[in-house]
């Protein structure tokens, strides 16, 4: 089927060949072909640009234009027949169309911003009583820039699958941090990467804790936020954390945007 959705496109101009895209795109749908990379099949490509942050020229882009649906099972044959490691989770096509009048989402009560005082932390079911979370909402599409938790924070910018992998994450980097969480691999990166700008723009932060896993989709979250510093134009103290699906920490590096 074709339809309207998010696709990769590559400036070939911009392209030096490197191939640092091709191990990044988790599902096969890049290859370096005389010399430049190339889409292999638009089957293969999600479009949610898990690769954009490995390549060093930018010759990577997002654009939503007509292609053929992306095909799970395709994408499975193709890594098999390469030897290649298959995703655990493949988004479903219908997922990826663009403008197809699906539901609208709603606005949520549990949105609502809310600072969790001593006083309300008090009133959480004891079996939740180890969390170390100081505010409400966390989701980073939910937070607006201006929310009062924001300012002069200590940011803990933290991919989704963070939390659920280690144990620790409450009690070792919660507490005096400001929680953002996101996936990297199937939200709206550049919905991301603007209002994360606009964050950095408008509140003195005092630093930024990016955490990731090791999983290769999860790596552009780092990208993100480098877009995002580089579109603020002001600079953060940043440390990047990557998580094993183990839940242990595989590396802690400072980064410079």
């Amino acid at each position: 089927m074709i339809s309207k959705r998010k696709m990769i496109t590559i400036n070939e101009e911009l392209c030096n060949g490197c191939g640092q895209c091709v191990p990044a795109c988790a599902e096969g749908a890049l290859a370096i072909v005389d010399g430049k990379a190339k889409l292999v099949k638009e089957i293969y490509c999600d479009g949610l640009g898990a690769c954009l942050g490995d390549c060093p020229t930018g010759a990577l882009k997002v654009v939503v234009r007509e292609a053929a649906d992306f095909d799970p099972a395709a994408v499975t044959e193709h890594l098999q027949a390469q030897g290649r490691e298959v995703p655990d989770h493949m988004p479903a096509p219908e997922s990826l169309r663009i403008g197809t009048g699906g539901p609208k989402p709603g606005g949520c009560p549990g949105a609502a911003m809310q600072s969790l005082t001593p006083c309300g932390k008090a009133n959480v079911p004891a079996a939740q009583q180890g969390s170390a979370l100081s505010h409400w909402p966390v989701q980073l599409r939910l937070v607006p820039p201006t929310a009062p938790f924001l300012k002069g924070a200590d940011l803990l910018l933290t991919a989704d699958c963070v939390p659920v992998a280690m144990p620790s994450y409450h009690g070792e980097y919660v507490p005096d941090r400001v929680v953002l969480m996101g996936c990297p691999k199937f939200d709206n990166q550049m919905e991301y990467v603007e209002k994360l700008a606009d964050i950095i723009s408008e509140n003195d932060l005092k630093s930024i804790t990016v955490m990731e896993m090791e999983v290769p989709c999860c790596s552009s979250m780092s990208a993100i936020l480098n877009e995002a510093v580089r579109r603020a134009g002001k600079s953060v103290p940043t440390e990047r954390v990557t998580v094993a699906r183990t839940g242990a920490v595989l590396s802690t590096v400072s980064l410079e945007f």
